[in-house]
């Protein structure tokens, strides 16, 4: 990006900031502008109760925009190559004539709470493409690294035109459960030539996978690729049936060579039809939107209970008590509960 584009694109940004509007925004975001679906995803992720009213009535007008996308979760351990196949294969899905969106889910320090934010960096053909979109995110606190508003980001990306959404987690770990939760489609990517042991793969989340993919089949590791393929399908042999009735297929790539990709992009379609034909694509989403409603629930009771009036002190104090094994941890939080309920009924009357 040359210095005139940047001042402009900067101009825009502050634009948009200063006399922004959900209705604004939102029709804007349906017509495919790419700063005003970065504006909008950054009110998602305020946490300004100004910011949450207006993300919400956004939502609500793109929400019948959205569900229009193929969407892809994408895991592995660091050093399996996730960054290098997603700008490779990212930029097969384009050639096919589709907008693709990239949200990534960076680290985020314990003691700092930084991040790197580098996924531009490493996607660099990749992000100057104009039908892609990409969105690097501070894991923050929550559950595994998955950023706390990535699923109503992906609401938006659809509601903007993205057919393809991709979401990229942090490595091998809980945060896998929450992705599955949110896609169509897991694609789990297992280093060549490495045991299940030595990769620290759980069979939990290999059970997850609708596709395994061996990367790095390249060089002198072809062969190895090979045979970890073999090791891999044998094993996936023992895992129970799927609901759907899909049989997860085991493939390999090289994303230095760009080999192996379009079966990959083959594998996505077989799936697609497979799970429209027997009426499983819509009924998981279905499920989905069941299983949000609770987190999200419980994510606004545990907001609601440690914001209460007088309940700040109590929680510290219990914290001090049960670390003194003076109260079981249960029996504190079922004190801090009691009260809040207490201060519900009180504010009734």
């Amino acid at each position: 990006m040359n210095e005139e584009r940047r001042q402009e694109w900067l101009a825009n940004r502050r634009n948009y900031k200063s006399s922004r509007t959900a209705i604004d925004l939102f029709e804007k975001i349906i017509s495919g502008d790419k700063i005003a679906l970065s504006c909008g995803i950054t009110l998602l992720e305020s946490s300004l109760k100004k910011d949450q009213d207006l993300a919400k009535e956004l939502l609500n007008l793109c929400l019948p925009y959205s569900g229009k996308s193929f969407r892809i979760g994408i895991t592995g351990v660091p050093g399996v190559g996730k960054s290098s196949f997603i700008e490779e294969f990212g930029k097969l899905i384009c050639e096919k004539g589709n907008k693709l969106a990239v949200l990534a889910i960076d680290p985020s320090s314990e003691k700092t709470g930084g991040s790197i934010l580098g996924d531009k960096t490493r996607m660099q053909y990749l992000s100057v493409l104009e039908n892609v979109f990409i969105r690097p995110s501070a894991a923050g606190k929550t559950l595994g690294g998955v950023a706390r508003k990535t699923r109503e980001t992906i609401l938006l990306c659809e509601a903007s035109g993205f057919n393809y959404i991709f979401i990229e987690t942090v490595g091998v770990g809980q945060s896998e459960i929450m992705v599955h939760s949110m896609v169509d489609f897991f694609l789990l990517l297992l280093l060549t030539g490495a045991g299940d042991e030595l990769q620290g793969i759980k069979r939990g989340i290999m059970e997850m996978a609708d596709g395994l993919i061996i990367t790095k089949a390249d060089g002198e590791n072809v062969k190895r690729a090979q045979y970890t393929s073999r090791e891999v399908k044998n094993a996936i042999h023992l895992f129970p049936p799927t609901e759907n009735g899909w049989i997860p297929e085991v493939l390999t790539c090289s994303s230095l060579n760009k080999i192996g990709l379009v079966e990959i992009y083959d594998l996505l379609d077989k799936f697609y039809r497979h799970t429209q034909l027997n009426g499983s694509f819509d009924f998981k989403r279905q499920n989905q939107e069941k299983y949000w409603m609770h987190e999200t629930l419980k994510d606004l009771l545990f907001d609601g209970i440690t914001h209460a009036k007088g309940l700040k002190e109590l929680i510290q104090k219990m914290e001090k008590v049960v670390s003194q094994k003076e109260f079981s941890s249960f029996e504190a939080a079922q004190l801090i509960y009691s009260e809040y309920i207490k201060q519900l009924v009180n504010a009734k009357d």
